[in-house]
């Protein structure tokens, strides 16, 4: 049996020449979408905030409406100790 010899494969060249797509676009187009994308980062941003604050005051509000009974059945210290 013959090996095989793996052929060299045929590299693809960079033209130099070659145009690019930023190369492609109108300068102000991309200046829009750079614009449009840091809005929309910052309505993300703003939307993450939004729903952590939500979730603290919700959390608060539920301490809140509970009974002592439940606040010190939650606590981690043992109050046996400070009788």
């Amino acid at each position: 049996m013959k090996k095989r010899q793996q052929q060299p494969k045929p590299k693809v060249k960079k033209d130099e020449g070659a145009v690019t797509l930023g190369d492609m676009l109108n300068q102000d187009l991309v200046k829009q979408l750079k614009d449009k994308q840091n809005e929309l980062k910052a309505a993300e941003e703003k939307k993450v905030q939004e729903e952590e604050a939500r979730k603290r005051e919700e959390r608060r509000l539920k301490e809140k409406n509970k009974s002592f009974e439940e606040l010190l059945n939650e606590s981690s210290t043992d109050w046996r100790n400070f009788k």
